[in-house]
């Protein structure tokens, strides 16, 4: 899933353009939680830092009741340890927040270069990396155009794909570079007028001056504040980040002239399986999707580190499979093949894409994840659409016919409870999104010791990934479909109208958006549970 480190280009165009445990369940019922008063104050850092875990009736805040979980109902509870797989671009397994939770294959010896436990895959210690040293890839439909074949059924529309998607990318570069150089040449007067750099914004406001350069250099500086950003200098970096991703866009992802598979494997050919190496890692420090993921899943709780993860009896598996691009499908069957011969009873899947040639061998594996009792969550994806009606793979059905009980898709919720809730950029899907979980503005671990925030439905799907092993950690005796069902069941159902894509014209119901039309909740997850587990 090749995402765009970029603040909303609109709002960035807009600003530069005019100025240059024995408890009851809980599931709230839907008339008293539409009574509930709307969090208009600006969350706090501690609150933006862990808001995915809070309570929405205690807190106004969309959260999944995970503190209250463990505050009312596993605090003194032991919890059984649950593998869970982190198929993505790998995880920075020496992580300060994550090295003390990693699954380790006790039946493989780290780097004697010899397939000890004989399941093909050498020196898998902590998981395997099928894409080897590779990093930059070009997107699905690329890759079909490169092909040639005119009879791929698929060719026609990828070739609109490109036509549509290089031009667009290649005005925005053009865009971004007049946008930074307007931001930094603002920055610059405003250093020199106030002779430093640290100017305030109290200071910029209360400016007044009947030079044509400064007053720019104020109208711009303004608009960028009331777009969140609190200086200019980040602003300007801000600008450069998404610049260098949207020359990795252009000069990889859409460039069919690039080649990026290097670790010596043809992606079409199925009868090889054993390529990649041992390095479950990033291969460079921005290559940081998988370890933010790892994070949000299971990040060691009240350590006095940056970030706490929803379960707390987990082992993190890292496969690594998502380049900057991309992924090859036989990357994703094998991987998740490989996570299930492994011991994981939980795979988190943050990628995806709009074209898949190879969606049978995909399916085939999650049908197998399903067969052998492993949950299988899955990002909705972040292009604003509904599912249902346009393609987003992997996906669990065929014409119509879902082919496992326990393939969960996610879309993303905001921080903000009411008719902004739902994240603009959020895919949905009354038939093929399930749930919808804390996505945007999410805090997790970062590759070198380090935190930060990032949103996507990326984000939402570790989060039901770590209540899924919560349940299958506290209560082992569930089936992975009984699982699913309860994460679906015991949502919190909201009857509020929403805004869909982020498109302030398109208000519909929430419970129009997904399968169940509920927001996952931890705390009656484990109660419901708990019930079931019992009566079994």
């Amino acid at each position: 899933m090749k995402t765009i480190k970029t603040i909303a280009t609109s709002a960035f165009a807009a600003v530069l353009l005019s100025g240059c445990g024995g408890s009851s369940i809980v599931s709230t019922p839907p008339e008293n939680i539409d009574s509930s008063p709307l969090k208009v104050s600006e969350l706090t850092e501690a609150e933006a830092h862990n808001w995915g875990h809070l309570d929405l009736v205690k807190d106004t805040i969309p959260g999944m009741s995970v503190d209250r979980a463990y505050a009312e109902l596993i605090k003194n509870k032991k919890g059984k340890k649950v593998i869970v797989a982190v198929i993505d671009s790998g995880i920075d397994i020496d992580h300060e927040d994550l090295n003390e939770i990693l699954w380790t294959n006790e039946d493989e010896i780290p780097g004697n270069g010899i397939d000890d436990d004989k399941n093909g895959y050498v020196d898998d210690v902590h998981g395997w990396n099928f894409l080897g040293k590779g990093y930059d890839e070009q997107l699905e439909f690329v890759r079909i155009l490169v092909k040639g074949d005119k009879n791929d059924p698929d060719y026609a529309r990828a070739e609109a794909e490109y036509e549509k998607e290089y031009p667009t990318w290649e005005t925005r570069k053009k865009q971004y570079d007049q946008y930074l150089q307007l931001v930094s040449n603002a920055n610059a007067a405003l250093k020199a007028h106030f002779g430093k750099d640290d100017y305030t914004k109290d200071e910029v406001k209360n400016l007044v001056t009947s030079d044509e350069t400064l007053s720019q250099a104020k109208q711009i500086a303004m608009g960028m504040y009331g777009n969140g950003l609190e200086s200019l200098d980040i602003a300007e970096k801000e600008m450069k980040g998404a610049i260098e991703s949207i020359n990795e866009r252009l000069n990889y992802n859409l460039n069919k002239d690039f080649h990026g598979r290097v670790n010596g494997d043809d992606p079409d050919d199925f009868s090889t399986k054993y390529y990649g190496d041992a390095n479950v890692k990033p291969v460079k420090k921005s290559e940081s999707h998988g370890t933010h993921v790892a994070g949000i899943i299971a990040a060691g709780r009240n350590n006095g580190k940056g970030a706490n993860g929803v379960a707390n009896n987990v082992e993190l598996m890292s496969v690594r499979v998502v380049p900057n691009g991309d992924e090859y499908d036989k990357d994703v069957a094998l991987s998740i093949r490989y996570a299930v011969d492994n011991g994981a009873k939980v795979i988190n899947g943050s990628f995806g894409k709009s074209f898949s040639p190879h969606a049978d061998i995909v399916r085939e594996a999650i049908a197998y994840a399903a067969k052998n009792d492993v949950i299988f969550v899955h990002a909705a994806g972040n292009d604003s659409k509904d599912v249902d009606t346009e393609p987003n793979f992997p996906d669990d059905n065929v014409n119509g016919k879902e082919i496992s009980d326990t393939y969960i898709r996610v879309g993303a919720l905001a921080p903000s409870y009411g008719s902004k809730m739902v994240a603009g950029f959020s895919n949905y899907g009354k038939q093929n999104v399930d749930v919808f979980a804390p996505g945007a503005s999410v805090y997790s671990t970062t590759p070198e010791n380090e935190y930060d925030t990032k949103g996507g439905t990326s984000m939402a799907a570790p989060a039901v990934a770590g209540v899924a092993a919560l349940i299958r950690s506290y209560y082992p005796n569930l089936s992975a479909s009984e699982v699913k069902q309860i994460i679906l069941d015991s949502g919190l159902a909201i009857n509020r109208k929403v805004i869909v894509g982020g498109d302030t014209s398109d208000v519909r119901p929430f419970s129009d958006l997904s399968k169940s039309g509920r927001m996952v909740n931890a705390y009656n997850a484990l109660i419901m549970a708990a019930q079931m587990s019992a009566a079994k």
